[in-house]
């Protein structure tokens, strides 16, 4: 879930970056990557290829709490942080500034600031999905000649037999 998490804020979810960077990175990284899984993969977790529940978005802030309440990871792999109870671990720049400094990682100085606030991104992101969920279906309802298209089709729902033999 890790790596739909990453693949989540790198595209659709906060950061609206293309796909294939993540792609790249992952192939470049991973130790038990695999070409065409990892290509599939992003190109599924971005919804670039398939709508299919493309308004389901990682928070990365609740991400962690639900997985890893303490901060273990976090702690391990960001030792600057490793002073953080599991309060603010996940939203370090939330903790006062004067348990910050006692913490010694005063956030915005020893450790960076949000990139991005997420509520913003993923509102904005959630639109621009919907926009282009809507062009999609606009697109395919005039190839078809005005005929209207199962929304199965492009929403990943299994069809009807019915629908299948139209």
């Amino acid at each position: 879930l890790a790596r739909h998490a990453v693949a989540c804020f790198l595209t659709r979810g906060d950061l609206w970056c293309h796909w294939e960077i993540g792609r790249d990175i992952f192939a470049e990284f991973l130790l038990d990557g695999d070409v065409a899984l990892n290509a599939a993969n992003w190109m599924w977790l971005s919804a670039s290829a398939f709508f299919t529940a493309y308004y389901r978005v990682y928070s990365p802030i609740a991400f962690g709490k639900k997985t890893d309440k303490s901060g273990e990871f976090i702690k391990f792999w960001i030792p600057k942080l490793k002073h953080y109870p599991a309060k603010y671990i996940y939203e370090p720049w939330t903790a006062p500034k004067e348990l910050q400094k006692q913490w010694k990682c005063v956030i915005g100085k020893d450790y960076p600031l949000p990139m991005v606030d997420h509520d913003v991104a993923k509102k904005r992101n959630l639109e621009r999905m919907k926009l282009a969920f809507a062009e999609n279906k606009k697109n395919q309802n005039s190839k078809n000649g005005g005929k209207k298209q199962s929304t199965a089709a492009v929403s990943g729902k299994k069809r009807k037999r019915n629908e299948m033999n139209q």
